[in-house]
């Protein structure tokens, strides 16, 4: 399988899991706050990949990256935060279409910080994804909450943490940049939780785990797709979100999005299909040129 595909393919699996760790979050804060749920989610991660630490000696650990790592993950928290909190005034379907704006502000971060180039049909999918956010949002039309601005300052500090990844991704695998940032976020978290502490049910404990499991899947298939492509490529896949979303929002909370968000996921929806058809066509250009050179 191509490095094109192996990142398509990733990138679609971390947007359903993704789906997934919102969804048991919303359920665990319907009993506890952001901080202590947040808490938990970063906990439950890092005992999940915990084994795999201990069976390297630690040398998962090393890295000519420390501060990089450190200031990703300060950054993250904030932003994992303010995603969540959102996500208790919001219905799960408005959160994730407000996220959208992360392939913008990645797209442009990339190609300043990062020198890469934005192709037409790149551009193409993110114009579409972006009238697709629009029509579902409806600016001006619809009031602006709190929980709006806090997913959107969250989507802001997550592409900036998107390009962080990117640039370490480049000499460090998928499981350092995650033990770094599972480490780094579970001490923190726990420090902030102390202050504002309650204690989890049982099933809450449940939710809270599901909730740690889809988030470290989640970020383990997304680091690992920084690695093949360009993140600039990658991000439109991310518009699948809002499917996944509405779905769990109908089927597990009872909400049901109107026919205007409807119509801008189908125009979301446009924009990915433009470009994975795009990225699979030149792919296949690619490797029959080699083909011919080898000839």
């Amino acid at each position: 399988m191509s490095k094109n595909k192996q990142a398509i393919f990733l990138i679609i699996i971390s947007v359903f899991f993704g789906t997934l760790m919102l969804t048991f979050l919303k359920l665990a804060q319907e009993e506890v706050n952001v901080y202590v749920a947040g808490f938990f989610r970063f906990l439950f991660g890092f005992l999940i990949i915990l084994p795999y630490i201990l069976k390297t000696k630690l040398t998962v650990f090393k890295t000519n990256h420390l501060k990089k790592h450190f200031f990703r993950a300060v950054l993250n928290l904030p932003s994992m935060l303010l995603y969540f909190s959102a996500l208790v005034m919001l219905p799960i379907e408005k959160v994730t279409a407000i996220s959208f704006v992360v392939p913008f502000f990645v797209t442009i971060l990339a190609v300043l910080f990062l020198g890469e180039k934005i192709y037409i049909y790149r551009t193409l999918a993110l114009i579409l994804g972006f009238i697709g956010m629009i029509v579902i949002l409806r600016p001006g039309i619809i009031d602006i909450s709190i929980g709006v601005y806090m997913a959107l300052a969250s989507s802001l500090m997550w592409s900036v943490v998107i390009i962080i990844t990117k640039s370490i991704a480049k000499d460090d695998s998928s499981i350092t940049i995650l033990s770094y940032g599972y480490t780094i976020m579970t001490i923190l978290s726990f420090i902030i939780a102390l202050f504002y502490w309650q204690t989890p049910s049982l099933q809450t404990l449940i939710y809270l785990f599901f909730a740690g499991l889809s988030g470290t899947l989640l970020h383990l298939c997304i680091n690992h797709a920084y690695k093949l492509v360009d993140v600039s490529m990658t991000q439109p896949y991310s518009f699948l979100s809002l499917i996944f979303a509405s779905l769990v929002g109908y089927y597990v909370f009872s909400e049901t999005p109107d026919l205007l968000t409807w119509i801008g996921a189908s125009i979301i929806f446009l924009g990915v299909f433009i470009m994975s058809y795009r990225e699979m066509k030149l792919d296949k250009e690619i490797i029959r040129k080699r083909l011919d050179i080898k000839s």
